[in-house]
């Protein structure tokens, strides 16, 4: 939690642009951590052609960009930090993103439901779910989060997902089938409570 005095974060306000990127990579890249890791030029390349694939598709690209040297995206950032954020783009793409507009519509309950079988079906076939999470029109939450797996434990459905906001450790968010809604855990920028989720990137209207 930033304290009185820390100075201003410089990346900020990214959260969908960190889950779309964590999805594009998913879908359309296969990393090759026993082969020589290119040089930073040769990374800013193969970033781009992963990039600029769809972020929509309905399942892993049979072709993915072979990266090498690296274990994972979470390596392969680190070591092309500024080349990445000048890449996935600005704080207004989380502002504009397509799926925002159902956020202004009613939520009703059945529809909760339905988002989380989808969450449980699009997992259930290795498929990382990313979500819009949000308290609208309060403003205490409007968050993105990619949802990879998770457990049915009989009253609840708990979802372990990649917060771009605390990216060492998953957050877990719950849904209570008695009460057919999501309930999202206190963290260091929301108090906790219940919340609404919605899926993104997922089809031309989300």
């Amino acid at each position: 939690m930033q304290q009185q005095g820390d100075p201003k974060p410089e990346y900020t306000l990214r959260c969908f642009v960190l889950v779309r990127v964590a999805k594009q990579f998913f879908l359309h890249a296969r990393f090759e951590p026993g082969q020589a890791r290119p040089d930073a030029a040769r990374c800013v390349e193969l970033a781009k052609r992963v990039l600029g694939r769809a972020s929509r598709s309905p399942e892993p690209s049979d072709d993915p960009v072979v990266i090498p040297g690296f274990a994972g995206l979470r390596e392969f950032s680190d070591a092309n930090e500024t080349a990445m954020k000048a890449l996935s783009g600005g704080a207004w793409q989380s502002y504009f993103q397509r799926g925002n507009w159902r956020m202004v519509l009613p939520f009703w309950r059945r529809h909760q439901e339905r988002v989380a079988e989808e969450l449980m079906e699009g997992i259930s076939g290795g498929l990382p779910q990313a979500l819009h999470v949000f308290q609208f029109p309060k403003l205490g939450v409007n968050h993105a989060t990619m949802a990879y797996e998770y457990a049915d434990t009989g009253s609840a459905v708990e979802f372990l997902n990649y917060d771009p906001n605390s990216p060492d450790e998953p957050l877990k968010l719950v849904f209570d089938k008695e009460r057919r809604g999501f309930v999202m855990p206190a963290t260091h920028y929301f108090v906790g409570g219940p919340v609404n989720a919605c899926s993104v990137y997922r089809n031309w209207l989300y």
